[in-house]
């Protein structure tokens, strides 16, 4: 778990927020990494998240395999969470990501963000999300039921109008 962090230069009447960036080959627990967000927090208003799970893409998927470049991956995902908490007033903000080959059904990843009002963790869930969808460096490979492997799989036109509406530029450092 990644200690408690203040991003630079930002002042703030609250506890130091809280971001923690894994990214793992494990299953994680949604309950318990939501209880570890809000855990002494009595500034926590709301938490909104996001699970993202692998889809059997109509049947024809035995798994989806994920890869990253470890370090690399951490630290970009680390620097957007960091924009994620100074922009938004959030008291914590969680992102876990799993590699390997992961089934139909399970989990792949899981975003959460706390602060005081709804509509910050909302926007703060959302921004981070966008940034993973099309930015964080995964790759990501289908193999099929049928014995063979698929396409490696690209970022779609959807995800990257959905992170497109945020006015300014993410750059991961």
């Amino acid at each position: 778990m990644t200690a408690p962090h203040r991003p630079t230069g930002e002042a703030s009447a609250h506890p130091a927020a809280s971001v923690t960036v894994r990214i793992q080959a494990e299953d994680f627990d949604i309950a318990h990494e939501t209880g570890l967000l809000t855990q002494g927090r009595a500034d926590v208003g709301a938490v909104a998240s996001f699970t993202g799970l692998c889809r059997d893409e109509g049947g024809r998927l035995s798994s989806l395999e994920l890869e990253h470049y470890p370090g690399m991956a951490e630290r970009a995902i680390r620097v957007i969470a960091d924009q994620a908490v100074s922009r938004f007033g959030l008291t914590g903000i969680v992102a876990i990501h799993r590699y390997g080959k992961i089934a139909p059904g399970a989990n792949i990843v899981f975003v959460a963000a706390a602060a005081p009002h709804r509509q910050a963790a909302f926007d703060g869930a959302a921004f981070l999300m966008d940034f993973l969808k099309t930015d964080a460096p995964f790759w990501k490979k289908e193999h099929l039921k049928e014995g063979g492997s698929g396409e490696w799989v690209s970022a779609k036109d959807a995800d990257d109008a959905a992170k497109a509406r945020w006015d300014e530029t993410i750059k991961p450092q």
